[in-house]
């Protein structure tokens, strides 16, 4: 005969886990109820009053945090404002190393018409 596990218990125990509207939710309906109502929330939602307690304090604490953020982007980390700093000056750089490069460029080509005007000249002076 095969061994059957017992459907009521899991084999392995599992924390129930409740997600943020859920909270919200048992947090709004248990605060509208009187006192006999919590109860009967508690035992249809198979809850204790420290968890919703502790539920309490955590939207508290979030809203507390949500206002005494400041409008706008967070503030950037240490290492995000050296890396945006580098990305600055690389590009600064790259830059002034593309004009350095035309310059070169130029003189080098205008080296090559001095030395052509110099020779023709020279060969036109030997010529008369």
């Amino acid at each position: 005969m095969e061994d059957v596990p017992d459907p009521q218990v899991p084999e392995r125990a599992r924390r129930r886990t409740y997600t943020a509207k859920y909270k919200r939710d048992i947090l709004t309906e248990y605060e509208s109820l009187n006192r006999q109502g919590r109860g009967a929330l508690l035992r249809r939602e198979k809850l204790y009053t420290s968890l919703v307690s502790s539920w309490r304090d955590q939207r508290d604490k979030g809203v507390l945090a949500a206002l005494a953020r400041p409008a706008g982007a967070p503030p950037a980390s240490a290492a995000e404002k050296d890396a945006a700093r580098l990305r600055k000056e690389n590009l600064r750089l790259s830059g002034e190393l593309e004009t350095a490069r035309q310059v070169i460029a130029i003189q080098g080509k205008l080296s090559a018409l001095l030395d052509q005007l110099s020779t023709n000249s020279s060969e036109t002076n030997t010529e008369k």
